[in-house]
C-alpha cells in the first residue's frame, strides 16, 4: 500500500513538473499610439538567458536592422537557432494606431520567457520592446504595457526619405500618409548610443517644410505605446 502511494506521488510530481515547463499561450498586441504604425511584430518565447535587446547596451546588428527598417528576419533566426519559438508577423503587415492582433497562438515548449519587438513608424529607430518577460505557469490572463525604446543607432532627424537600411539616415515612410516633406532635420542633441527609453518625436505643424517631416499633432506619443495580453492555457 505504501509503495503504491509513493508511486502515485512521484507520478503526480512528474506531471506537475511537465505542466510548469511547457505551455500554450495566446498573445494579443494593441497599438496604443495616436497615429503611428508598428512594423511586422516578432513574438518570441525563449529561455531565460536569451534577449532580443538589452536596455543600456549597444544594439546588435539584428536589432538595428529591425529598429531602422522593420526587418525582423535576423532576430527571428537568432531565436529559432537557440531553440526558441516565434510568431513572425502575426498581423500580416503593419499594425495601425488603435488596432490589435488577437488570438496569436504560440506553443512555448520548454521556453520560459517572452519577448516582443516591432519598429514604430514613422521614426528613425524607435521600437516597441518587451524584454524577456517570465511567462506565468498558472492558467490565466495577464496584461503587460510596453514602452517604446530608441535603438541608439541613428540620429532622430525626423526626415522621411525612404531610408530603412542599417546605417542609412532617415525614416522609411509615414504609412498613414500624414507625413510632411522638405524638413531641414531635427537636432535634438542626443548622444546616447545605447538602447534607451525613447523620448518621443518632436515634430512640427509645417507639412511642406520646417524642421521635421513628422506632425506633432499626430505622431507624438507618451509611453506606454502597446498593450500585450497573454493568456496561459
Amino acid at each position: 500500500m505504501k509503495r503504491t502511494l509513493v508511486n502515485a506521488s512521484l507520478l503526480a510530481a512528474s506531471l506537475l513538473s511537465l505542466s510548469t515547463q511547457a505551455a500554450d499561450i495566446e498573445v494579443s498586441v494593441t497599438n496604443l499610439t495616436h497615429g503611428n504604425h508598428f512594423t511586422p511584430l516578432l513574438i518570441a518565447a525563449h529561455n531565460s538567458d536569451s534577449h532580443l535587446f538589452h536596455v543600456g547596451e549597444m544594439a546588435t546588428p539584428a536589432l538595428q536592422k529591425m529598429a531602422e527598417g522593420g526587418d525582423i528576419s535576423d532576430l527571428n533566426t537568432a531565436v529559432t537557432g537557440a531553440n526558441g519559438a516565434t510568431l513572425a508577423n502575426p498581423a500580416m503587415g503593419l499594425l495601425a494606431a488603435g488596432a490589435s492582433v488577437n488570438s496569436a497562438m504560440l506553443d512555448t515548449g520548454d521556453n520560459t520567457h517572452l519577448s516582443i519587438v516591432a519598429m514604430v513608424l514613422p521614426t528613425n529607430d524607435a521600437f516597441i520592446g518587451l524584454d524577456s518577460w517570465k511567462i506565468p505557469t498558472e492558467v490565466g490572463t495577464y496584461t503587460v504595457y510596453v514602452n517604446a525604446y530608441d535603438a541608439g543607432t541613428e540620429a532622430n532627424d525626423e526626415i522621411i526619405n525612404g531610408g530603412g537600411m542599417s546605417g542609412v539616415p532617415g525614416i522609411p515612410a509615414a504609412p498613414g500618409g500624414n507625413g510632411g516633406a522638405n524638413g531641414t532635420g531635427v537636432m535634438d542633441g542626443a548622444d546616447n548610443m545605447y538602447v534607451h527609453t525613447h523620448p518621443g518625436v518632436l515634430g512640427d505643424t509645417d507639412s511642406a517644410g520646417g524642421a521635421s517631416d513628422l506632425d506633432s499633432r499626430i505622431h507624438r506619443w507618451l509611453n506606454p505605446v502597446a498593450k500585450v495580453v497573454v493568456t496561459v492555457k
